[in-house]
């Protein structure tokens, strides 16, 4: 039997150290989280792409904490030996540092094990009394997409040298204030490699290159049920949405050409009943 992944061991996980890199994928409902589960990863991330990839709108700022706590809840429901990752969605984090830490109970309380927000150093009074909660804690550096308004779309960040060592600050930062692990997204290799060098908890990359402590994806994007075009780092390892539309392909067929179902598929009532019924 696997072992329940805690939050003490996940931050004690640095490649540099002799650990095996870690891998966290999306899981947003109870049969998705079994899968991810089954395959071995090491983190579940219930992430706001949720907004995205299950409920269709056009970004992740669109999701509520109520809709994160519903879907926490599915996942941890099928007691994952995975660490269950909660994402704080956005706004909630954003007002004030109670009304975080009550967002962040919200998730906890649905099942989460940790809560992850975006941001660097101005989310660190955030981040503390988070902490001082006793709520664990995973930052998000790089390409946040809740801020993309402000980014001016999802593109590749820490671009310069001077913007590359403030990142690199940041997650001495965010190492410091008590953050578990932190989130690399959309940074060139080099940088992501140097943050991994400089800070003793794990990164986690997301389009930061191979250098970091391990990796994240989300579910839809790398068993191909995303149609959509897909980010540079996104690599395919199956094609589900195409088995899955030959499967109900072939139960519309069968439907239409009265093969389905059989006698075998159907149920036959007790001894008698045809004659009962077939008299006036």
């Amino acid at each position: 039997m696997s072992t329940k992944q805690t939050v003490t061991a996940i931050q004690a996980s640095k490649v540099r150290h002799g650990s095996k890199p870690l891998a966290m994928v999306t899981a947003y409902d109870a049969p998705t989280a079994r899968i991810v589960d089954a395959a071995g990863v090491d983190m579940v991330l219930v992430g706001d792409t949720l907004a995205m990839v299950v409920l269709g709108y056009e970004d992740t700022r669109t999701v509520t904490v109520e809709q994160m706590a519903h879907h926490i809840g599915a996942v941890a429901r099928t007691k994952p030996n995975a660490l269950i990752i909660g994402d704080m969605p956005w706004m909630s984090y954003h007002l004030s540092a109670l009304e975080a830490v009550d967002n962040a109970a919200t998730l906890v309380r649905a099942g989460a094990e940790v809560v992850k927000l975006e941001g660097g150093r101005n989310r660190i009074p955030v981040i503390q009394a988070i902490l001082d909660a006793e709520i664990p804690v995973m930052g998000h550096l790089g390409l946040t997409p809740q801020s993309s308004l402000k980014m001016g779309g999802f593109r590749v960040q820490a671009k310069t040298a001077e913007l590359a060592r403030d990142l690199i600050q940041q997650a001495k930062e965010l190492e410091a204030v008590g953050c578990c692990s932190i989130v690399l997204e959309g940074i060139p290799s080099i940088v992501g490699r140097q943050i991994t060098e400089a800070i003793s908890i794990p990164t986690i990359g997301i389009g930061a290159g191979a250098d970091t402590d391990g990796q994240v994806l989300v579910f839809h994007d790398l068993v191909g049920l995303e149609t959509e075009r897909l980010p540079k780092f996104v690599r395919r390892y199956g094609n589900s949405f195409d088995s899955q539309v030959e499967a109900v392909q072939g139960f519309v067929q069968d439907v239409r050409s009265a093969d389905y179902p059989t006698d075998d598929e159907s149920y036959s009532g007790p001894k008698g009943l045809t004659e009962q019924l077939d008299q006036p």
